[in-house]
């Protein structure tokens, strides 16, 4: 019998950026570029560019599951991606429908602010995301403006960023990747926390560049995309940094529109992984 394969799936349950440079857009370049093909279930349509967030359009809730139930039922991910949840209905909809299909690695980018400052999310929409999304997740990615937001914490030093970690942990998250980009220094310290009690500071250099739009987009996608190739969490974690640091370097001196650019997500793109199926 000939030998048949399978391409490692991945979902991403986000908004659509028309810049290309965020979500639903920077999800996908990102799982190609790793060697995965990506699948998704938009959240919303916002109309934005390289300068900011113009408008959103929302997309119905019971859209948003019929997306997600139309690629679980037939390609079903090896790992799934939540970015920008833009309503509580969409939130809840969104948690109750993954529950339908356990097993499946989750990773939750909490998107609520841009980084032009336009707020992403509805007010009720955190407490339904912490209500569902934040406890079943495999892991949270928030940025310190997000973390801040869930923990109640204002973060001003790695001191901070790790009280607020164990906060959320201690809130029920499963594990917290949080990010230290927007601290001043010569190199990031990202904070890792799980319920297990184990901790991990993965440290990179600090990129200067002007092109940072989609950055958490970005790691977020390559952690999921790395679980999909049978990694573990912190491995992922480890090779989505790597990723991440090489496509900003790649990037920054780019010009792509006049305001906050994109990373250079196909610096070095990978063949599409084919996996033996096995009989």
């Amino acid at each position: 019998m000939e030998k048949q394969y399978r391409y490692p799936s991945v979902l991403t349950i986000a908004g659509s950026d028309s810049g290309g440079g965020a979500g639903i857009q920077a999800d996908l370049k990102t799982f190609s570029a790793l060697g995965c093909y990506g699948t998704s279930a938009i959240t919303a349509v916002t109309i934005q560019n390289t300068l900011g967030v113009q408008g959103i359009h929302s997309i119905p809730a019971e859209i948003v599951a019929a997306q997600i139930r139309a690629v679980m039922d037939d390609i079903r991910p090896a790992a799934i991606k939540v970015g920008m949840v833009h309503t509580a209905s969409q939130a809840y909809v969104i948690s109750e429908t993954i529950g339908e299909y356990p097993g499946v690695p989750l990773i939750f980018d909490p998107v609520m602010v841009s980084t032009s400052g336009h707020k992403l999310i509805e007010d009720d929409t955190i407490a339904a995301l912490k209500a569902g999304l934040f406890k079943s997740a495999d892991l949270l990615t928030p940025n310190l403006d997000e973390a801040a937001l869930l923990s109640g914490i204002t973060i001003l030093s790695h001191d901070d960023m790790y009280s607020a970690a164990k906060l959320l942990v201690d809130q029920g998250c499963k594990a917290v990747l949080l990010k230290g980009g927007h601290l001043d220094g010569p190199v990031i310290k990202d904070i890792y926390v799980d319920a297990a009690g184990h901790s991990e500071v993965f440290v990179s250099a600090h990129v200067r560049t002007p092109n940072t739009h989609g950055t958490g987009c970005t790691l977020s996608a390559a952690i999921a995309a790395n679980l999909s190739l049978g990694l573990t969490l912190l491995e992922a974690i480890g090779k989505a940094k790597v990723y991440l640091s090489l496509a900003l370097e790649q990037g920054c001196n780019v010009k792509t529109g006049n305001g906050s650019g994109p990373l250079n997500h196909s610096f070095d793109p990978q063949c599409m992984i084919k996996l033996r199926i096995e009989a």
